[in-house]
Formats: C-alpha cells, sequence, structure tokens
C-alpha cells in the first residue's frame, strides 16, 4: 500500500425525490484530524452523520466541507421581513441625516440591503431522505479526495525512497572513514612527537592511554547501529497498510539526533562532510513527511 498525503479534493452528488446535493471536501495538513463541515442551516442535525463518514475514511488533515442543497421548486420556502429592526434602522438613519443636515432619501430599496432585514427560511426537508442522499454524495466525494491523496502520496514515497537511500550512502561512507579515524590520529600523534626529537614512543604507556581515551571518545558505532535500524524501519513503513505520518516524522527526530551525536564526536573533516550532507536530507524528508497521513 503506497503512502497517502493529506492534500486532495473530492466531490460528490446524488439526487432523488426532487432534492439534489452536492458535497465538495478539501484537504491540507495537519498533526490531528480536523473537520470541518459547513451545511444548510436547516440540516445541521447531520453534521455528526457527515464527520462520522469522514473519520472512518480519514485519520489526519485539516477536512473541510461544503453541503449544498437545492430542491425542484428552487423557490422552495418563504421571504421574512423583520419590521422592528428596520424600524430601528430607519429612526437612526434619520436623525444622524437630520443632525448631519443630510437629505432624508431612504427607499424601500435601501431599507432591504440593511443587514439582517430580509431573511429567507427554507422548508423543512425530509431528514430521513436526505441523510441517504447525503450518504451517497459523501461517499462520492471521500472517494475522490482518497484518490488524489492516494496519487500524491505515490509521488511523496519515490521521492523519500531516493532521499532514504542518500541517507543510507552517507551511513556507509561514515562507517568506512570511522574505523580509520583512530589510526590516523595515532599515526599524526606519533609523527609530531617523532618531529619533536622524541624517541621510543610506541612503549610510552602514557601516549597509548591518550589514544586509548581518543578512540573512546570518538567511538560512534552505536550511533551508527541506531541510524541503520532507524532506516530500516523507515523503508518498512513504506510499505504498511496503515497511516505511517506520525511514525515517520518521529524517526526523522531520532536520525536527526544521532546524526548531531555523530557529528559532535566526529574528528575527521570528511565525516563532518558528510554529516552535513546527511542533515540537509533528512530535513527535506521532514519536510515532506508532513505532509503524510
Amino acid at each position: 500500500m503506497a503512502l497517502k498525503s493529506m492534500t486532495g479534493f473530492g466531490e460528490g452528488s446524488a439526487a432523488g425525490s426532487g432534492i439534489h446535493i452536492t458535497v465538495e471536501l478539501s484537504s491540507v495538513n495537519r498533526k490531528q484530524l480536523d473537520i470541518n463541515i459547513n451545511l444548510p442551516r436547516n440540516l445541521v442535525t447531520l453534521d455528526a452523520q457527515a464527520q462520522r463518514l469522514i473519520r472512518e475514511e480519514f485519520s489526519r488533515g485539516r477536512i473541510s466541507g461544503i453541503v449544498r442543497v437545492t430542491t425542484a421548486d428552487s423557490a422552495a420556502g418563504s421571504v421574512t421581513i423583520d419590521e422592528k429592526l428596520a424600524a430601528q434602522y430607519v429612526e437612526g438613519i434619520r436623525k444622524t441625516a437630520k443632525k448631519l443636515k443630510l437629505s432624508d432619501d431612504l427607499g424601500a430599496d435601501c431599507i432591504v440591503r440593511l443587514p439582517g432585514v430580509v431573511g429567507v427560511e427554507q422548508d423543512a426537508l425530509d431528514a430521513d431522505h436526505v441523510s441517504e442522499l447525503l450518504d451517497q454524495a459523501m461517499a462520492k466525494a471521500l472517494r475522490g479526495l482518497s484518490r488524489l491523496r492516494s496519487s500524491e502520496g505515490k509521488a511523496l514515497e519515490q521521492d523519500l525512497r531516493m532521499r532514504t537511500g542518500l541517507l543510507e550512502d552517507e551511513v556507509k561512507v561514515i562507517s568506512k572513514l570511522a574505523s580509520t579515524v583512530t589510526a590516523s590520529y595515532r599515526e599524526k600523534l606519533f609523527l609530531r612527537l617523532e618531529e619533536a626529537g622524541l624517541e621510543d614512543l610506541a612503549s610510552d604507556d602514557r601516549l597509548v592511554k591518550e589514544v586509548a581515551i581518543f578512540a573512546d571518545r570518538c567511538d560512534i558505532s552505536e550511533e551508527l547501529t541506531r541510524l541503520k535500524s532507524h532506516l530500516v524501519q523507515t523503508r518498512k513503513l513504506f510499505r504498511s497498510k496503515e497511516p505511517v505520518g506520525r511514525t515517520l516524522d518521529f524517526l526523522c527526530q531520532e536520525l536527526f539526533r544521532e546524526i548531531n551525536t555523530v557529528g559532535s564526536k566526529a574528528n575527521e573533516v570528511e565525516i563532518t562532510r558528510s554529516v552535513v550532507a546527511f542533515k540537509t536530507e533528512l530535513e527535506r524528508i521532514r519536510e515532506q513527511v508532513q505532509n503524510i497521513e
């Protein structure tokens, strides 16, 4: 199963008995699952149903939705006029106009444009029938959203596999260089002391102890073992059938912690260069992982 992105769009519709429902869903990345569905005022009781359908399909991302309902009789509903509110508007406007010495040119066309004066009350709909149509439209929208998230997820997976390979290459380089660090340090140390005129260096216990302390301080074998293990786990997650975004994010943090330790222990220029290259690619991976479900 390929990875899934958290970005996508889906649309679905259903119709029956003079009612037509359209559902539009869009999603973006978010650490948790955050759902916001905009339903017509007379159908807000179906919000729980819509959220349940989405939660059954997805586990992460901010999912926004719009549900539109139209009826065969487009004029279904009644117009309401808030006469009390309109009177308050007129009284206040005329009082202000008189104070400012303005002409009184209020007309019906001005009043109907005032906020809250004119409203439309939709006739009640058959909730059971609308619920069935919502299920159908939502299912189509979810399939479309899921397809797009899967399609983008495949592209992300290809990129992550390639970049994981680059991390593995850098670990191999570091492992090879790490085995030569102590010998290189010993050779340079002895060379400098010989140039200073000292002899019988190999039998000097103080130098042997110094080399041993250096070798222990620069030992990164444990960090390399953990880095290799984390990279193996990363590749396994690419084949998982479950959402793995959070786990991949955790592994990225662990990889960064281990490579940071390697960098702090490194006493070799080439190892430092590989550490920098590793961190650069790891940061790119972390950015991509933020968009994986």
